[in-house]
């Protein structure tokens, strides 16, 4: 690019500050606010680019992504895709939601440290209320199930998992039974005989 008529090309200019700025020994976030005071000193306004808004996907291409979603029967998938259609959270927040953040009796979902780190609720159907509510206790199951197989003590469990007495913990020794075999047939497949 040229520069115009009478203008130090910026290359030359930049040369010659360096001159004067080398026994700053600056850094990037130096060399940026001293960018930043010499724009104010010289009336240089930065352009910003217009805000664009995000792209809304039509109601025909909502139906075939969740059909296309529908049809691979991946439930955990039908969730998280019904939960951003439902709440419009951004995909940086849905990742961070804990079991503890969603209030299946009030239909709604806090939103810790979103956009701008704020905190907030959003709601969701009561129509998807159930769906959620089996997710959750599918995901609980598969939380304590790892939990019985390192090896961790029922009573240490039982406070968390929401059941009365550490005997309702079973269910999951039985479930990572399941897994033993599943192992187990892994392995036996590389015996020698």
């Amino acid at each position: 690019m040229t520069a115009p008529a009478g203008r130090t090309p910026a290359r030359r200019k930049a040369r010659q500050l360096a001159r004067h700025l080398r026994g700053e020994r600056p850094d990037y976030a130096y060399l940026k606010e001293v960018s930043r005071h010499l724009r104010a000193e010289l009336g240089v306004d930065v352009a910003k680019a217009p805000k664009k808004l995000p792209y809304v996907p039509t109601e025909d291409e909502i139906r075939r992504y969740y059909q296309t979603v529908w049809t691979a029967r991946r439930g955990g998938d039908i969730v998280l895709i019904k939960t951003l259609l439902y709440t419009g959270v951004r995909v940086a927040e849905l990742v961070q939601i804990r079991l503890t953040d969603v209030y299946l009796d009030a239909c709604r979902i806090r939103i810790t440290q979103g956009k701008g780190a704020k905190d907030r609720y959003v709601p969701f159907p009561a129509t998807f209320k159930e769906t959620l509510a089996l997710h959750i206790s599918a995901a609980q199951g598969k939380l304590f199930t790892w939990l019985k197989t390192q090896g961790i003590d029922d009573a240490l469990i039982q406070p968390y998992s929401g059941h009365a007495s550490r005997t309702s913990l079973e269910i999951y020794s039985r479930l990572a039974l399941t897994d033993a075999q599943h192992t187990y047939d892994t392995v036996i497949g590389r015996f020698p005989v």
